[in-house]
């Protein structure tokens, strides 16, 4: 079965052909990078205008590139939640229409588990595992006993890891993106030169829980209490210290839920989990499995999209063109009593 999936969630805008869940015929991003980052930051009017610009071209790109036509196409899929709404309506539309006039079907995709699968693409997976889902707006550990069988143990109960390095970059001038700046700084720094703290949940039910509004916080308007004398205050000893926190929050967190699971198996999507310092770490976790996507699947793409939906649409599912975007993913919230 052949799949067109389309990304609009945000400022990339992405069109992918993929042939049964796992076969890349084309995988087509354009993105806005250059355009936003004067503003340190996506603006959603100029994203979802961008979209609409661009969108039929990238999607006749991917079939280009895939060497095919649209009567090749089996099935049409868009990402529909969660993300900028107005960018989200650009592909969904497009979608939608391009599924009602080839009377094919059309799924409308979860960004967040279609990051999870990204992985899947490229890697036989056996379920179950823990996964690991770290990105601008999601930070979320759960188990994965399926492509859509998501059970969240802990999540951010403020800002997520990605949008923390976000927010850092973006105070101290570090560059945009912020994630990739402060990658690139850390090379050069010394972690031990800022002595940032973590989170203290202990109240409450937070056992896999994360916060990073403190570490930011310490990182932006602390950053004396913190230092080092020892060590210069440079850009890169701050980025290095930051990320080792950073980094060192997520895993312990998931050095617990393996331990109180019982499950050996990690795979990681999203953004962050392109970040170089979470990869080494993953991999030093003693006796576990650890799968992340390569570096073009772990940001926003739209083979991601394609290829879960094609296990939608393996199963019989099917979406009905009044479906609507949607900020939010309320399944990807923990609720407390």
């Amino acid at each position: 079965m052949v799949v067109l999936g389309i990304e609009s969630s945000c400022d990339e805008c992405a069109a992918s052909i993929v042939e049964d869940g796992r076969i890349i015929h084309s995988n087509v991003i354009a993105t806005q990078l250059d355009l936003h980052q004067p503003y340190q930051g996506v603006v959603p009017e100029i994203a979802s205008r961008l979209h609409t610009e661009w969108i039929q071209s990238v999607a006749m790109q991917s079939l280009d590139e895939a060497g095919m036509t649209v009567g090749d196409l089996d099935a049409a899929a868009a990402s529909n939640r969660p993300g900028l709404v107005g960018s989200l309506l650009v592909g969904l539309s497009f979608v939608k229409g391009l599924a009602f006039s080839l009377d094919i079907p059309f799924i409308g995709v979860d960004h967040v588990r279609a990051h999870l699968y990204a992985p899947h693409l490229e890697q036989d997976i056996p379920y179950p595992y823990l996964g690991l889902l770290v990105s601008g707006g999601h930070t979320v550990i759960s188990i994965v006993r399926g492509f859509d069988d998501i059970e969240v143990l802990g999540t951010t109960i403020d800002d997520a890891c990605g949008e923390a390095f976000d927010k850092v970059a973006k105070f101290y001038h570090f560059g945009y993106p912020g994630g990739i700046a402060i990658d690139k700084l850390a090379k050069n720094g010394d972690p031990k030169a800022f002595n940032f703290p973590s989170a203290n949940l202990h109240k409450g039910n937070h056992d896999y829980d994360f916060s990073y509004s403190g570490l930011k916080t310490a990182a932006v308007n602390q950053l004396d209490q913190f230092w080092n004398r020892d060590y210069e205050k440079t850009p890169e000893n701050i980025a290095a210290s930051f990320q080792k926190r950073a980094i060192a929050m997520l895993v312990k967190k998931l050095k617990k839920a393996i331990k109180d699971t019982g499950i050996n198996r990690v795979v990681a999507g999203g953004g962050v989990s392109a970040n170089s310092y979470l990869r080494e770490e993953l991999t030093k976790l003693y006796q576990v499995e650890t799968y992340y996507p390569s570096l073009l699947l772990c940001t926003d793409n739209a083979a991601m999209i394609a290829g879960i939906a094609y296990q939608y649409l393996k199963r019989g599912d099917r979406d009905d063109l009044s479906l609507n975007a949607s900020a939010r993913v309320p399944s990807f919230k923990r609720r407390y009593p």
